[in-house]
């Protein structure tokens, strides 16, 4: 398994120079097409998609359902990524499905093999529709229009969060964000929206109403109002028409939570009356009640939260999560990135409420360095060290009572720091 993660962690999409999305088709219609055997539920945006599926995933499971989630980065293992209900695809599995997959690539393509990206989602379509799930939560991996899981025709799309992420790739106004983003929806699939930005909504609804697809919008269609902000969780109530949930609890914390939540609701309630699913009120409010995800303001042990804000909306969203949950404590902010985000942004809302940041950096070959990051900042207690483990551990031997650690940045910063912290917690 070592050597084929190697293998297909080489794989670069910038090497690759086929018209986006035929070689996906051309190897799926050489796989006898397992993509077209499953009920899907397609997500993309920008932040909370993770936090979204992981709330559907919960929702569906105590429903009874079979549940296949693909979700991206992992933290860990490649294996993370395609999960049925919250258990990893096998080593056995994987092999099994990217040697198949190899054997068609030698034959067609003279083991051109493509992307990373793309190999991994063709492993997944086999392996659910193998598996027989009852529904596949997909997320998409960059965008939407030209990702690699945008060949399959879902019962329902769901649409975060947009914000100016990847711009090189994606464009570098909201609009032309948003516009790869919609190229999720489909011609008469309904599609939930949880976006804020104005400029970005205004290409998706519009996209919706060309492509004849029901399209309901948070703040709009549906609402979410807080009733209780704690450190143990949060209570919201939700409406959309007629219906009304009072009272909801929520593990997860922050607003931009109850967002994530509410849209996941609605993809239920949708799908509900669609007759496609059966699912209890009971059910959803039993998931939200114990639903949580990894690196998403994730509370440890010694005041420590690890959070995967990787963009200036998700720096945005932590920030205000921090102050309705510790809202009288100094905040000492670790940070490290990879060299394609709006790091001045993030960093500039960061030093603008943080006691001390300090600036580290991960060993990925496209990571920001220590240096480089501390540039941008303005804070008058920053500082910047290559070693992450030797940063955190001073700034636990320092910690005050009223302090808070907060480790954010990349997730996969966050994921070598989530390793290092249950290694030194056992």
């Amino acid at each position: 398994m070592d050597e084929c993660t190697k293998f297909i962690f080489s794989l670069k999409a910038v090497d690759h120079k086929r018209a986006p999305l035929v070689l996906m088709r051309e190897v799926l219609a050489l796989l006898d097409n397992p993509h077209n055997k499953l009920r899907i539920i397609h997500v993309a945006g920008s932040n909370g998609k993770g936090s979204t599926v992981n709330a559907l995933r919960e929702m569906l499971q105590h429903a009874n359902y079979k549940v296949g989630a693909f979700t991206s980065p992992h933290l860990e293992r490649v294996n993370e990524r395609i999960t049925i209900n919250g258990k990893p695809i096998s080593d056995q599995h994987f092999l099994a499905y990217f040697n198949k997959l190899a054997q068609i690539i030698e034959q067609h393509y003279n083991g051109d093999f493509p992307s990373f990206f793309e190999v991994v989602t063709l492993i997944m379509f086999q392996y659910f529709a193998d598996e027989g799930i009852d529904i596949a939560l997909i997320e998409a991996g960059l965008g939407g229009r030209l990702d690699a899981t945008n060949v399959v025709t879902p019962l329902l799309a769901i649409i975060t969060t947009i914000s100016l992420e990847h711009t090189a790739f994606l464009g570098d106004t909201f609009a032309k964000v948003a516009a790869e983003k919609a190229g999720i929806i489909k011609e008469g699939i309904p599609v939930i929206v949880g976006v804020h930005n104005q400029e970005a909504l205004a290409v998706i609804t519009e996209t919706a109403m060309q492509q004849q697809a029901p399209c309901f919008v948070l703040g709009q269609d549906f609402t979410v109002t807080t009733s209780l902000q704690g450190v143990d969780g949060q209570r919201f109530t939700y409406q959309m028409g007629n219906k009304l949930m009072t009272d909801i609890a929520l593990k997860m914390a922050g607003s931009h939570q109850i967002d994530n939540a509410s849209l996941a609701i609605t993809a239920m309630l949708t799908l509900r009356e669609k007759n496609a699913i059966t699912v209890t009120d009971q059910a959803i409010r039993q998931a939200l009640q114990g639903a949580q995800w990894a690196g998403r303001f994730e509370q440890w042990q010694d005041y420590i939260v690890l959070d995967g804000a990787h963009n200036s909306e998700g720096t945005t969203a932590l920030i205000q999560t921090l102050k309705e949950v510790y809202p009288n404590y100094h905040y000492h902010f670790v940070y490290a990135a990879l060299a394609d985000k709006d790091h001045a942004t993030s960093i500039a809302l960061m030093d603008a409420v943080a006691a001390s940041i300090a600036f580290t950096q991960i060993g990925l070959p496209n990571a920001m360095s220590a240096k480089s990051l501390a540039q941008l900042s303005t804070n008058a207690k920053k500082s910047d060290n290559e070693n992450w483990q030797a940063t955190i551990s001073m700034l636990l031997r320092k910690r005050q009572p009223t302090d808070i650690i907060v480790i954010t940045g990349s997730l996969y910063f966050i994921a070598e720091v989530r390793q290092w912290l249950q290694e030194v917690k056992e």
